[in-house]
């Protein structure tokens, strides 16, 4: 006999399958933070080794196919800053970095907004309609 299950326990089961998921991908980030770091402290990577080692990821993404186009120099560099800067822990650098990435996105959209429709009010219309002519049917100002 099959066993039957309701559709709200099937989501309570779901839901905490995803809570589960969550924190152990917060776990084995924080762990691979601390072995990072311990290495770093070491001395047994730099800032150069981050950057191949960036670089070397791409191009097998690339060679993969899971990326259309090796990304240019700046923007490794730029991936390879942050990772040592996480991997340091300068904790102030990477809060001015993540503010500064807030304004360039605050700006980036602003730049796409959408355009603002106003409404005239009906007397505007009827105005426009008059001066316009005999055609009463267009309220569409473009």
């Amino acid at each position: 006999m099959p066993m039957q299950i309701g559709l709200d326990e099937l989501l309570s089961m779901l839901v905490s399958r995803v809570e589960e998921m969550s924190l152990d991908s917060d776990n084995q980030k924080s762990r691979f933070n601390i072995m990072f770091r311990m290495l770093y402290k070491k001395g047994l990577f730099d800032e150069k080794d981050a950057l191949e080692a960036i670089r070397e990821e791409n191009r097998i993404l690339l060679e993969l196919g899971m990326i259309k186009a090796m990304p240019d120099d700046k923007t490794l560099k730029a991936a390879a800053d942050n990772l040592m800067l996480w991997i340091k822990g300068d904790a102030k650098e990477i809060k001015r970095s993540i503010e500064e990435l807030q304004k360039r996105l605050q700006a980036e959209a602003e730049k796409q907004a959408k355009p603002r429709i106003d409404v005239a009010p009906a007397g505007v219309l009827n105005e426009l309609d008059r001066l316009g002519g005999n055609n009463t049917s267009k309220k569409l100002i473009l």
